[in-house]
């Protein structure tokens, strides 16, 4: 492992792996990561990735005498349906929402390879203060294109993508996948948000507002893969408890990068002062905060007002049973009450919102 007190790196060292004895083989495939000599899951592109990760947080708050940013955890909402809902519908015999639902996290989780595409300004152009020897320095070599390997899997080598694939099939005993889910899911994205600052010239909004939507979506998505992991190692609902759920949690693992290196970058953005295009400071703290702010309520919107309605459709049309009324009864009565921290309160689940697809 490299020295923590390196704070700069190539993008062939951020790509590097470690040693592993054993490859991760799934349903034919080799994935990424591996196995040690004591038969530990190592994930990928993790031999200075993380330690520099380490060194640059802890060079942020030694300079700027702040905490790292983060998405507040009171603002994440429980996961629809939860772990008792879809247990009862697995023993109810209605798999077809839960092949849905592990068939969207897998075409999401290769939506992540877009990631490498995203274009980083020159930093010098639109932050007043010094970025050698941070994660903004690093995110065009080799940090965005860690996370895209990650998620969508590179070349031959298989990712998430290909691993939420083989949990699904491996727990539901290869069930058939409509060709439809794809294409609802990219008829249902949307699209570009209003600017918050038009002064900063739309690339650097982006660019920030990307690592905050895409760290939001991280931090929500951990509830996520904790609620997959419970359910398919469950052997009275899975067919494979112990491959299935073993893959969720090297996802889970491979994940704990890119939380951190948002995070990292994000933070810095935050003790900064940024130029607008004509030149003048704008606190960096602002604009985080501000563009944070708007992405947790999409979160929450969704969450709150569009997944249950999506969720309560699709087992209407899939359940194939005698009483259809009773079965949504007893899935109701099973749900999670939640109500959204004061300051998103206007969010409180309301009836008739439109359905959308996302974790």
């Amino acid at each position: 492992m490299p020295h923590e007190s390196r704070l700069n790196f190539s993008t062939d060292e951020i790509l590097a792996n470690v040693d592993t004895r054993e490859p991760l083989i799934v349903k034919g495939v080799k994935c990424h990561g591996g196995f040690d000599a004591d038969g530990n899951y190592r994930s990928p592109r993790t031999a200075f990735r993380v330690p520099a990760i380490k060194a640059w947080q802890e060079q942020h708050v030694a300079t700027s005498g702040t905490a790292l940013f983060e998405i507040p955890a009171d603002t994440v909402s429980p996961q629809v349906p939860n772990v008792a809902q879809v247990k009862f519908l697995l023993r109810s015999g209605v798999r077809k929402p839960m092949v849905r639902w592990l068939s969207e996290i897998a075409i999401v989780e290769g939506f992540g390879a877009m990631i490498r595409e995203l274009p980083v300004p020159p930093l010098n152009t639109f932050i007043r203060e010094d970025t050698a020897g941070t994660a903004l320095a690093h995110l065009a070599s080799g940090l965005f294109e860690a996370h895209a390997r990650d998620e969508a899997g590179w070349t031959e080598e298989g990712g998430h993508r290909q691993m939420w694939d083989a949990a699904r099939d491996a727990a539901l005993s290869n069930p058939a996948i409509s060709a439809e889910i794809y294409a609802a899911i990219i008829a249902r994205r949307g699209g570009q948000p209003v600017a918050m600052f038009s002064e900063l010239g739309e690339p650097v909004e982006r660019l920030i507002r990307f690592m905050v939507n895409v760290l939001a979506i991280e931090v929500f998505a951990a509830s996520t893969f904790a609620w997959a992991e419970e359910i398919l190692s469950d052997p009275e609902v899975s067919d494979a408890p112990d491959a299935a759920a073993n893959l969720v949690r090297y996802i889970r693992a491979d994940e704990a990068p890119h939380v951190e290196y948002l995070r990292t970058a994000l933070s810095e953005v935050q003790a900064r002062t940024l130029l607008t295009l004509d030149g003048k400071p704008m606190s960096g703290r602002k604009v985080v905060n501000d563009l944070a702010n708007r992405g947790i309520r999409t979160m929450l919107r969704q969450r709150l007002n569009e997944r249950p309605v999506m969720v309560r459709d699709l087992i209407r049309k899939a359940a194939n049973v005698k009483d259809l009324d009773a079965l949504m009864r007893e899935f109701d009565a099973l749900g999670t009450p939640w109500t959204p921290p004061a300051r998103y309160a206007d969010l409180a689940p309301t009836p008739g919102a439109s359905a959308h697809v996302g974790y």
